[in-house]
């Protein structure tokens, strides 16, 4: 089985980071949005298995996206991955859609937990 995935950060450096962590099956077909504007625009108009967003980007921001992502009806697995660890915010996303909160920087072991926890590897 092959997933698209879509990883949406506006840190170059984050996105390598989420890219490396993930297993070959997964990261073979990975696109790249810099912000929320662009995540919503490769949403419309692929289908995208699994998500992994950051909150804090310009434009759009990761709520926004989730926000944007239920009024399309779409339904993208999605990992929240921040810094912004407040637990009001993690709790929000969560509400939003998000099937988990990962704490940045990534850990590859904790990226593919949840990933094997959501039957994804």
């Amino acid at each position: 089985m092959s997933l698209s995935v879509l990883i949406c950060d506006d840190s170059n450096l984050a996105r390598k980071q989420v890219l490396r962590s993930l297993p070959e099956t997964l990261s073979a077909n990975a696109q790249i949005a810099t912000n929320g504007v662009e995540a919503l625009k490769i949403l419309r108009s692929n289908n995208i298995d699994v998500l992994f967003l950051d909150l804090t980007m310009p434009e759009i921001d990761g709520v926004g996206v989730l926000q944007g992502i239920q009024k399309m009806g779409v339904t993208p697995i999605v990992f929240v991955i921040s810094a912004d660890i407040q637990p009001e915010m993690q709790s929000k996303v969560l509400e939003l859609g998000a099937k988990a909160f990962i704490r940045k920087p990534v850990k590859s072991e904790v990226l593919l937990q949840h990933l094997k926890e959501n039957g994804l590897v």
